[in-house]
């Protein structure tokens, strides 16, 4: 969450945006139409503010390597000019995230990076999205009538609720999966079936591995139910990753029978050389953005600080950090400020939906720890019985100030008090410690084991299945001296 991305939201009704897999059949073309003018005018557009929603495009050696794999592979695709024509960025976001806009515009965050273990599945994941801009899957989806918009505002989250479009369980389910982050156009599942035959095909002719598109799948489905693990969901239905691709794990096998109806066996993978080039890049929260330990939030350049309630987990993004739960949701922003804490939360409350006025009974003001602080609560109809929504706003200088909205089942607003109650401010021996994690790369040693390896892991829990997910170690494998593998250690 940054300071500047929180105040503003971005909407492009005219782009369908997508992530990475692909895997099919039907009429798949072997070469496509140049990019065109319109199409080159329709990404540039919009390029400006997906980097502004994912955290801004990273620069220096690990982008550099990036696009310099994203523009091989897309010169597979047979799309004229390509290399010259696709921009290949990497995004500074934690979230597993890739995707693809017309004009040539290919995306990865560095999360997802960090997850692969070879320059074969960095291939595979950009040569999907290539797959999607080749095979004009945006425009033929948008032909469909369907909208696409940049969400991060409460409102744009909570409005299905309020409007009773859908059940409070979903909506908190997909709270988990925006994280103020892009909630994309679903591509149908035979448009990534395709992407992932096209993202296949480019690794064979580039002379990759072809079973890659099915080990990254394989990494991603294994990260997804870790996460659920770790944040104490009882399934792994709602991946970051996956919010609008068919189940990466039901996409696994499917790849590998179509990288070995290539006939191909082996092919490049540079695992070594790609370890090499992602050594130290960041991983999970960026502190610039604010980080998420355990159920603490901390943002040392906002000096502030809260804790989620037990039982609840939080999913930080560029604009918001959402908190979520079985009994609840929540989000924490800002907006436009003006001094007066009562007009502040009542404008809170009027644009958590465009579709009907919500207004609190009353707004009360209270001091948290030494902060000025204002609150109100409204019940509202929803389409599956009443809800309450909370606004409660704090205020941090005479220009500055920030606000959690929850929406609960009625008559449990209360479940988030204890939150409200924790927000404070931190001082700049507290910043200074927030340190942020980042990959290593080492070789193993003789004697080094699994065990030994993951205990240098910079978390508290799960040190093993972190490890091994992270290195794509099934639970029966072990490491080899002179291996290299990943650790995530804090920077230094």
């Amino acid at each position: 969450m940054t300071r500047i991305k929180l105040a503003a939201t971005a909407t492009v009704s005219t782009l369908s945006l997508a992530l990475a897999g692909c895997m099919g059949g039907g009429n798949i073309p072997s070469a496509s139409a140049p990019i065109t003018q319109s199409e080159a005018q329709m990404g540039a557009e919009a390029h400006p503010q997906l980097l502004a929603e994912f955290g801004g495009a990273m620069s220096g050696s690990h982008a550099q390597y990036v696009q310099q794999v994203g523009q091989n592979i897309a010169v597979q695709s047979g799309l004229g000019n390509a290399r010259e024509s696709f921009t290949v960025s990497l995004l500074n976001s934690p979230v597993n995230n890739a995707f693809a806009i017309p004009g040539g515009y290919v995306y990865t965050t560095r999360q997802l990076v960090a997850l692969m273990n070879n320059e074969a599945e960095l291939a595979a994941v950009l040569g999907h999205e290539v797959g999607h801009v080749a095979a004009r899957h945006s425009q033929r989806r948008q032909a469909a009538a369907q909208r696409n918009t940049l969400l991060g505002a409460a409102g744009a989250i909570l409005s299905g609720v309020l409007l009773g479009n859908s059940g409070l369980g979903q909506q908190l389910g997909q709270a988990a999966l925006q994280g103020s982050q892009l909630l994309t156009l679903k591509f149908s599942r035979s448009q990534e079936l395709e992407a992932d035959e096209l993202g296949i095909r480019y690794l064979n002719s580039a002379g990759y591995d072809p079973r890659a598109m099915g080990t990254v799948l394989q990494s991603l489905a294994l990260q997804n139910a870790l996460d659920a693990r770790v944040q104490g969901r009882d399934n792994a239905s709602i991946p970051e990753w996956a919010s609008t691709h068919p189940d990466p794990a039901s996409r696994v096998q499917s790849a590998l029978s179509k990288a070995q109806a290539t006939g191909v066996s082996g092919g490049i993978t540079n695992r070594d050389t790609f370890l090499t080039r992602i050594d130290g890049l960041t991983y999970g929260d960026d502190p610039a953005q604010g980080v998420v330990e355990g159920r603490q939030f901390i943002h040392p350049e906002l000096r502030l600080a809260f804790t989620a309630p037990q039982g609840f987990y939080m999913v930080n993004g560029t604009r918001a950090v959402s908190v979520n739960g079985q009994s609840g949701q929540a989000q924490f922003s800002l907006a436009p400020y003006n001094g007066n804490l009562e007009s502040y939360v009542a404008s809170v409350f009027g644009g958590v939906s465009e579709q009907q006025q919500i207004r609190p009974q009353s707004i009360q003001r209270t001091t948290v720890n030494g902060l000025a602080a204002a609150y109100g609560t409204a019940r509202v109809n929803s389409g599956n019985g009443q809800v309450d929504v909370t606004v409660f706003a704090y205020e941090f200088a005479n220009d500055r100030a920030y606000h959690f909205v929850a929406i609960t089942p009625a008559g449990n607003a209360s479940v988030f008090n204890a939150m409200f109650g924790s927000m404070r401010r931190i001082d700049s021996q507290t910043a200074a410690n927030v340190i942020p994690r980042v990959i290593d790369v080492v070789t193993v040693r003789s004697g080094d084991t699994v065990n030994s390896l993951a205990s240098r892991m910079a978390y508290s829990d799960n040190q093993v299945d972190r490890f091994r997910v992270l290195n794509g170690l099934t639970s029966s494998e072990g490491v080899s001296a002179g291996q290299k593998v990943k650790l995530v250690v804090r920077g230094r």
